[in-house]
């Protein structure tokens, strides 16, 4: 079967009209921009906390808005049907992730610009937060396919908003609790460590091991999801 954009894009104006009636989802974009906007004000310049942002709208954008979207189709009945029709997987998961890469991005340049945020280098600051939306995309896929509607997909994602927005802390335990070393090769603390050493003048020889792991995050976890994706197709 060749892929169709035709009913990719048509998934995705179904999306847009559903989250632009839903005020109770729509409305959590806007947060990461107001924060932004409070912290240039403030003149909050540390690359910890441009990141703290970055992370925050991945959570808040990409996995929660995802995760209500799937979720949504599930308690309005109408995810068997889109299963059931003649597009493919990678259509209707494509279709269905456009919307909240799209808004995602629009959300994190906004929040950058109104933070006063400059990369020392856009291009590995691009290709790492590319890689770290497709990451939060498959999650917020992933926790939607499990819940059973819109207020439980949020409360599923809020470990994942806790966990990845202000996680950074964790790396400071570690020293005292070296389990939690295991948490330094979270995709949030990679992507904070890609963006430290591109300040500090790093190229993309210096980035490869950190951009590779989110790359993994995402690989793994798409595949996850592609799996149970298909054992929701037969329940």
């Amino acid at each position: 079967m060749t892929f169709s954009w035709k009913r990719v894009n048509a998934i995705f104006m179904k999306d847009y009209k559903d989250f632009s009636r839903n005020m109770a989802v729509s409305i959590v974009i806007f947060l990461p921009p107001v924060l932004a906007a409070f912290f240039g004000r403030m003149g909050v310049t540390a690359i910890e906390s441009h990141y703290m942002l970055i992370n925050l709208a991945f959570s808040m954008v990409a996995a929660f808005v995802q995760s209500c979207l799937i979720a949504e189709e599930k308690e309005k009945n109408t995810l068997r049907g889109l299963m059931l029709s003649p597009a493919s997987t990678t259509e209707i998961l494509t279709g269905k992730s456009l919307l909240s890469f799209v808004l995602t991005t629009l959300t994190i340049l906004l929040s950058m610009f109104l933070a006063e945020y400059k990369p020392a280098n856009i291009a590995i600051v691009s290709i790492a937060i590319i890689l770290s939306a497709l990451f939060y995309i498959g999650l917020g896929t992933l926790l939607g396919l499990f819940a059973k509607s819109v207020m439980e997909a949020s409360v599923l994602v809020l470990p994942v908003m806790i966990i990845f927005s202000f996680g950074t802390f964790i790396t400071s335990l570690a020293e005292q609790y070296p389990i939690l070393k295991a948490a330094t090769y979270l995709p949030n603390i990679q992507l904070l460590e890609i963006g430290t050493k591109v300040e500090a003048g790093a190229g993309f020889g210096d980035v490869l091991l950190p951009l590779a792991v989110i790359a993994a995050w995402v690989v793994v976890t798409f595949m996850i999801t592609v799996v149970i994706y298909r054992k929701r197709m037969v329940d």
